[in-house]
């Protein structure tokens, strides 16, 4: 296996000597990759981009690029880009001018800065706004120009920090599908910042999970998804059930579902802890009797439905659990609030965690 080309261990941030804003992360990026940093405000995400870039410093720990230590360089001395979600664009200069910047910073030829300017530009397709200002650009387009100026330079590593958080619902879905073209035709390392889930999952190889300045868990998309390392991370990504219950180490593949009744689960699924939590994705839920016979089933009593067009959410609870059933494509007729439907899911469905 190849050396990782950005690596950090053990990183410590604080600001006080008292608390630590980032606390022992540590984590592996190949050339080429594209990782999201994932969390809640204030789990140490940004803040450990900004170490990267150079505008903070290690309170401990090492950050190596190419097995080269950035803690020695200052950050004009790293081949590292930089988006950020405000745009950061010279109000006083047009599109262009915004994207040569970096390179009239960094000397490159003259010969070469009106290609390379234009290239940039062409590539986030905004050639033909070259001579306009900020001003006169939509915050799709601004964004657009910022992410060309951090291109422009051929960095080793781009860093995106929230940069699509100021943007509409459409307009950011657009950008995910740009940003993503982009990384895909240059093959630049990209580390992009983000509480949005749905960014996450959309455009990254892998994820790491934040909380309270650590890492609580680093995979693709998929294994976050399906397989969280615990709660935290279940809950965070996406829409989850936790069912308690307990394992008999005398009857593997079974979990005994509080107030429920026996379950079945993968043979994988068996883990040492006998307090465990069962997580089921509200989608993977169905009515009985809808398809061939469900592995496991029981009653969800009806407190609310909310209908997505494509899908209906029914919200309730079974024995005292709070439940979510995503029923894709519709419903049952008649889910009044009250009635009681029956559910069924298979054992594949299932994720177990240890309860804690």
């Amino acid at each position: 296996m190849s050396a990782p080309y950005l690596r950090l261990r053990n990183v410590v941030k604080s600001y006080d000597a008292k608390s630590n804003a980032v606390d022992d992360v540590s984590i592996d990026v190949a050339r080429g990759e594209f990782v999201t940093l994932l969390g809640p405000s204030g789990s140490g995400k940004t803040t450990t981009l900004l170490m990267i870039a150079g505008f903070e410093q290690p309170t401990a720990g090492s950050i190596e690029l190419a097995g080269a230590d950035l803690a020695a360089m200052r950050p004009y001395q790293r081949n590292i880009g930089m988006v950020f979600q405000s745009y950061a664009l010279f109000p006083h200069m047009t599109a262009w001018k915004n994207v040569v910047f970096p390179l009239r910073m960094r000397r490159f030829p003259r010969s070469q800065m009106k290609a390379r300017a234009g290239d940039m530009l062409e590539l986030v397709g905004l050639r033909q706004f070259a001579d306009r200002y900020p001003r006169e650009l939509s915050g799709g387009q601004q964004q657009r120009v910022a992410l060309a100026r951090g291109l422009v330079f051929n960095p080793d590593v781009l860093l995106l920090d929230e940069p699509l958080g100021a943007l509409d619902k459409n307009l950011r879905e657009q950008m995910q599908l740009e940003i993503k073209r982009i990384h895909r035709e240059l093959g630049i390392t990209m580390i992009y910042v983000t509480h949005d889930q749905t960014e996450a999952m959309t455009m990254s190889d892998r994820i790491a999970v934040f909380r309270d300045g650590r890492i609580e868990q680093v995979g693709s998309p998929l294994d976050i998804y399906h397989r969280p390392a615990n709660r935290f991370v279940g809950e965070f990504i996406g829409e989850s059930n936790f069912l308690p219950g307990r394992i008999d180490p005398a009857r593997p593949g079974w979990v005994e579902l509080a107030g429920i009744g026996p379950a079945r689960v993968a043979p994988a699924a068996a883990m040492k802890a006998v307090d465990v939590l069962v997580m089921i994705r509200p989608e993977r839920l169905r009515p009985c009797g809808a398809g061939p016979a469900a592995e496991n089933e029981f009653e969800m009593v009806v407190e609310d439905t909310i209908n997505y067009g494509d899908s209906i959410l029914i919200i309730g609870h079974a024995h005292g659990v709070a439940l979510r059933a995503r029923l894709i494509g519709g419903g049952p007729d008649a889910l009044a609030r009250g009635r009681t439907i029956r559910l069924g899911w298979s054992a594949a469905d299932a994720h177990v965690l240890a309860r804690g």
